[in-house]
């Protein structure tokens, strides 16, 4: 029984412990990994009163059995003296045989008390071990949403500060100066360039590629495209077909766009036809005496 009053101070002494813990501990990994390596040490205190409790437990076991031969024993001698004839040796006998049964019967009951209190201290100790254990399970649990708390709250934490516009203006802030590193660096190769002479051998190749190349090389193409390059050169046969017949007034109309041309071209569509009209060979005449 006394055993049992070791488990009830144990169980205070552990309540007591962890409240002490719970008040003075800010890390529960800490405080939990404490509070175990206290329920252990109790536990070890615990088996070590168990342990007594058994220790006694057998001890009177074993006065109950030694008192049980002793009574045991003195019956048999008190039946050798009622053998021997000898009634009053045998009465002294049989008191000692008394003594010891008496004895022994007080061993019984102690003992018989003793091992039914040790089988409940055997079962409050295993309870308390399965406590120990559920407890490791449980610290390992706790401990894992503890460190999933932290997670929480450092990812909450960091949307957190995403959410402030500092950061984005953060990254802005290092955009522009990128911006103006790459514009830092265009410049430099640029006038790198042209201290090496590179501006100016791109010139030459200007100049030796002539001028307007490109420009008449887009402008054959649109005629083309056009088909205005097809057609002049369909006159061109036709004119050739024409022969002689038509050679006096082509050098006629070729006269007057030359007079057209040199007159800075002020001579209108009607002065055109007038001249189309003239007898160009009286013209011709004249010029001749002229000439003489």
């Amino acid at each position: 029984m006394e055993a049992m009053g070791i488990f009830s101070r144990l169980g205070t002494l552990i309540k007591s412990n962890i409240n002490d813990l719970i008040t003075k501990a800010e890390d529960p990994e800490k405080m939990l990994t404490q509070v175990l390596l206290e329920m252990q040490q109790q536990l070890v205190e615990a088996k070590k009163a168990v342990a007594v409790a058994i220790a006694d437990e057998k001890k009177l076991q074993k006065q109950y059995v030694a008192e049980t031969d002793k009574s045991k024993e003195w019956e048999r001698k008190a039946m050798v003296a009622v053998r021997a004839g000898d009634d009053n040796l045998a009465r002294q006998a049989l008191g000692r045989k008394q003594e010891h049964e008496t004895i022994s019967t007080q061993f019984q009951q102690q003992w018989i008390q003793q091992k039914q209190a040790v089988e409940k201290l055997k079962d409050a100790l295993r309870l308390l071990n399965n406590k120990i254990e559920e407890a490791k399970r449980k610290k390992n649990i706790l401990i894992a949403r503890k460190k999933r708390a932290e997670a929480q709250q450092q990812i909450a934490n960091t949307m957190q500060g995403l959410g402030d516009t500092s950061a984005f203006d953060t990254f802005d802030r290092m955009a522009e100066r990128i911006q103006l590193m790459e514009a830092e660096a265009e410049a430099g190769a640029e006038l790198a360039g042209e201290l090496s002479g590179d501006t100016l051998e791109s010139k030459f190749l200007q100049l030796e590629q002539g001028p307007g190349g490109s420009d008449d090389d887009a402008l054959a193409e649109l005629k083309a495209k056009m088909g205005v390059l097809g057609a002049g050169k369909s006159e061109s046969a036709k004119q050739l077909n024409a022969g002689p017949k038509n050679e006096a007034k082509s050098k006629g109309d070729d006269d007057l766009g030359a007079a057209s041309t040199s007159m800075g071209g002020s001579l209108t569509a009607e002065d055109l036809k007038e001249l189309e009209d003239l007898d160009l060979s009286e013209l011709d005449g004249s010029k001749e005496a002229k000439k003489a």
